[in-house]
């Protein structure tokens, strides 16, 4: 642990391999589109086969992003053409399959073309919040080394690491808010799995590419909360940073001043990243028809947990 009156001095970009690698950006891109991965629903009937709940929508915009949504079970071929014409992709929370789903399927091709392009020193951000967390864990070290823990509707204060101090998602939060995320019940917990550190730590795999910079408990079980890599812009949260603001229908969320300025500072911060990303559509007009203007999200907060859904064919 540390001491959090001195955190915000000493979130410092220092990670030399990250910097060397793609150095300071000569352009930005002030007009960042966002791919939201949608996920197959249960039970699909015709035109509701896939979804994307509207909060992560809002929660983009929020911080200056467009958003389309990266359909499921489409072709390599087209998601490539998708890759390059976007500035990051967001791998969102939910119940579907990590092994056999089309969201599964969908996130590995995004995966493995982010760090294609990375290593190339074609900046593209990858974000994965929940299940997205999960998926991650999974593409980065080829196997499933999840547990069981009793966090499936609970808000918690982050237990930071000392590795926070170098890395870069937290490195603008104001000081006064990293205090109160260290205090505070401000992150929202809706999930039945996660990495424990223990296992976190015996995978070489996972601990080479990953810095963790906060962990959490459900009281018996220590677990990773937030990570990025070392050296590709790629960052997971098991938290859900978009709920605070965009999600009402359950009691644990919160709603507080402090917990919409922990949602907004991480948008903005992906989003920063994603300002990075010289990827761009072919053309205005298939820009316009591609992005998420073009469907009308469903309020559903009698039916679900989630205020607004997105439904896809």
């Amino acid at each position: 642990m540390i001491h959090f009156f001195y955190l915000a001095c000493l979130l410092t970009f220092t990670d030399s391999v990250f910097s060397k690698r793609f150095g300071a950006p000569i352009k930005t891109n002030d007009r960042p589109i966002i791919g939201v991965l949608a996920q197959d629903v249960f039970n699909a009937t015709p035109q509701r086969n896939a979804y994307i709940a509207a909060s992560y929508v809002k929660f983009l915009e929020s911080a200056g992003a467009r958003v389309i949504p990266v359909m499921i079970n489409r072709t390599e071929d087209e998601y490539k053409r998708l890759f390059n014409s976007i500035n990051g992709v967001l791998i969102p929370g939910g119940g579907a399959s990590l092994q056999s789903s089309g969201y599964s399927k969908t996130a590995t091709i995004f995966y493995r073309l982010a760090l294609e392009a990375n290593s190339k020193g074609d900046y593209f951000p990858v974000w994965g919040t929940c299940l997205g967390f999960e998926m991650l864990t999974l593409l980065t070290s080829g196997e499933s080394l999840l547990s069981q823990t009793n966090t499936r509707g609970v808000a918690l204060p982050l237990n930071f690491t000392d590795d926070v101090r170098d890395g870069r998602l937290f490195r603008e939060f104001p000081e006064e808010l990293l205090k109160s995320l260290a205090t505070e019940r401000l992150t929202v917990n809706s999930h039945k799995w996660s990495i424990t550190t223990e296992s976190f730590n015996k995978s070489e795999k996972l601990k080479s590419f990953y810095r963790v910079l906060s962990t959490n408990s459900d009281g018996q079980n220590e677990f990773v909360s937030t990570m990025e890599a070392y050296d590709f812009p790629i960052y997971a949260t098991q938290w859900h940073p978009e709920k605070n603001a965009f999600e009402w229908r359950r009691r644990y969320i919160p709603h507080s001043g402090r917990a919409i300025e922990t949602g907004f500072y991480t948008a903005h911060f992906f989003i920063s990243e994603a300002r990075k990303s010289l990827h761009s559509f072919p053309s205005v007009t298939e820009e316009r028809k591609a992005l998420i203007y073009n469907y009308k999200p469903e309020y559903t907060a009698t039916l679900n947990a989630f205020e607004q859904l997105y439904y896809f064919d």
